[in-house]
């Protein structure tokens, strides 16, 4: 589950606003893209800047200082798209593409992140299929709880990190933007998500084991989980993105365009 902080009343109603800001975020930025109004976009992108600005401190209050700074990051470049919408609008395709996938993004994304009982299911899900992987292979797996498994009596907790929901949305939020026939968008989101999917199942079983077993010794869990999973994690996301490239080359042009933009905001402007 979500490692959020215990909020008292105050602190539930700032939880309830950042909430609210960031649908209200995603809508505009959804809006604008679809009726191409700039000022909606600009605001689209303002806001959703004031909600990463407003998770910076939750991430400091739990001493996660890597997601602070991802979240810092974040803000800044929501405020350099309100910038560029709002000096060159959306003449040119790329802000128009990038307003557009970054709604469809927030829309499959935050909904198992901020909904209680989508992102316990999510979860949940993720842990039963890792048992039944493990058990398929006949290797003795406990469910401890509802997301927790443990091999030997050592046990590791599935969270939402554990779903790959991040790379989900994000792949099938950046595909779908795409002006592109709609039969070649599908498949390379059933591929792409597919294959997220099911790797990521393998992960959570890799890493399990490898713990459960003390395959790498004391520190089996961190070389397991912080270091094979995620190079593995890499270079697979980066087949698949290759892959999808090949189905969708016009994302790979808007990609480009969308660098060059960002590297020269004026160009072609008078």
């Amino acid at each position: 589950m979500l490692n959020k902080p215990a909020l008292l009343f105050g602190g539930m109603i700032y939880a309830g606003l950042t909430t609210d800001i960031l649908w209200l975020s995603l809508s505009l930025l959804l809006l604008s893209a679809l009726a191409r109004m700039e000022w909606i976009g600009v605001a689209g992108w303002l806001l959703f800047a004031i909600y990463w600005t407003s998770q910076i401190g939750h991430y400091i209050g739990i001493d996660d200082y890597f997601n602070s700074i991802l979240a810092m990051g974040a803000a800044f470049f929501c405020i350099a798209m309100a910038w560029m919408v709002q000096k060159r609008g959306f003449a040119t395709s790329s802000c128009l593409w990038a307003s557009y996938a970054a709604a469809i993004c927030g829309i499959l994304y935050f909904p198992f992140a901020e909904i209680q009982v989508l992102n316990s299911w999510l979860i949940g899900e993720t842990a039963i299929l890792t048992a039944n992987l493990l058990a398929l292979l006949n290797i003795p797996v406990a469910m401890v709880s509802w997301n927790t498994l443990a091999i030997n009596d050592r046990s590791v907790e599935i969270v939402l990190a554990c779903t790959a929901i991040e790379s989900i949305a994000l792949f099938a939020g950046i595909i779908l933007s795409v002006a592109a026939p709609k039969s070649r968008r599908i498949f390379a989101v059933a591929l792409s998500t597919s294959a997220i999917y099911i790797l990521n199942i393998v992960r959570n079983a890799f890493v399990l084991l490898a713990y459960g077993e003390q395959w790498f010794g004391e520190e089996s869990f961190y070389l397991a989980h912080n270091v094979i999973a995620k190079i593995g994690s890499t270079f697979a996301l980066l087949i698949i993105a290759y892959a999808v490239f090949s189905i969708l080359p016009e994302l790979l042009k808007l990609i480009d365009d969308f660098t060059r933009e960002i590297r020269q905001p004026g160009r072609g402007m008078a």
